[in-house]
């Protein structure tokens, strides 16, 4: 009997404990439902957080600018650097057959300085049926360009 006591006791001390950390104000069984909602929401800050440093990265080893805008039928992305980047039109190339992004029309220049304008689009025949957005494909273009700038430093 005494034992039961103490782990109902414990049992509430732990729930308490969740309580304030999770700033719930339910009964005992939304709690946990709470304290699940926060989880999720602190896993969204981290990859925020994590996304923002990839950026950050790309950025100092690589001065650069990106813009991905979505369009009715696709996107359209531009990337320009203030140098010449051998190889980087390849990676970023792979980035958008990953994504399922077929280049509708692009012009690249690679000679002093790097600097691609390109629209791509879904291609729904091959079984793409999941929409993605301009963040997914600004996302994948940086860590294309992340991978590139780490082969390239290297050689």
């Amino acid at each position: 009997m005494v034992s039961r006591k103490h782990k109902r006791a414990a049992m509430y001390k732990k729930l308490q404990l969740l309580r304030s950390i999770t700033n719930s104000h339910a009964s005992k069984t939304s709690i946990v439902l709470d304290a699940s909602k926060y989880i999720e929401d602190l896993k969204r800050k981290i990859d925020e957080m994590n996304r923002d440093i990839v950026v950050e990265t790309v950025q100092a080893s690589l001065p650069l600018q990106l813009k991905v805008e979505a369009q009715e039928k696709g996107f359209v992305i531009e990337v320009f650097t203030e140098r010449s980047c051998c190889g980087l039109l390849v990676f970023i190339l792979e980035a958008f057959e990953e994504l399922g992004l077929d280049v509708r029309q692009a012009r690249v220049s690679c000679s002093d300085r790097f600097h691609l304008e390109a629209i791509g689009a879904r291609d729904n025949q091959g079984g793409h049926e999941d929409q993605i957005d301009a963040q997914v494909v600004k996302e994948a273009v940086l860590q294309a360009i992340q991978c590139w700038s780490e082969t390239s430093e290297q050689k």
